[in-house]
């Protein structure tokens, strides 16, 4: 759960970064780009630890990833609604939630059941002498 809340707020801090500066286009771009970096720095004080705590509870990059762009998406959601006063699109909400699809996908369909292995399998790879040597897979004729 606290990578969850670290993440989420990463995700406040880097949409601001990334998006907030569509507000004042009368800026000059210059201070948009040292404004908006100075906001990913904050974000990254989030994200780093967000992630290192993530992974040494178990989680792997790939679901690490997966999981913040869900976060993502639902900050960014919010954000377009309620700051910049956009309304989503049906094919932006389908889009979100092929990605929110993913999630299910990678923590669900992800998880690879071993496969036994026959007996003459198992003991080839047991002899193969050096641990990098490919195994060699007979047909069972």
């Amino acid at each position: 759960m606290k990578t969850v809340l670290l993440l989420t707020v990463s995700n406040i801090f880097m949409t601001f970064a990334w998006y907030g500066h569509l507000k004042f286009k009368t800026s000059p771009l210059w201070i948009a780009i040292l404004a908006s970096w100075g906001i990913a720095f904050v974000e990254y004080c989030f994200q780093v630890p967000a992630n290192r705590i993530g992974h040494d509870s178990g989680y792997t990059a790939a679901q690490l990833k997966v999981m913040q762009e869900v976060i993502t998406l639902i900050v960014f959601g919010a954000f377009a609604i309620l700051y910049l006063q956009e309304t989503p699109r049906w094919n932006e909400l389908v889009g979100f939630g092929l990605i929110v699809l993913a999630v299910f996908v990678v923590f669900g369909l992800g998880k690879a059941k071993p496969v036994p292995l026959d007996a003459q399998t198992a003991a080839t790879l047991e002899t193969a002498g050096d641990e990098h040597a490919s195994p060699t897979f007979t047909t069972g004729n």
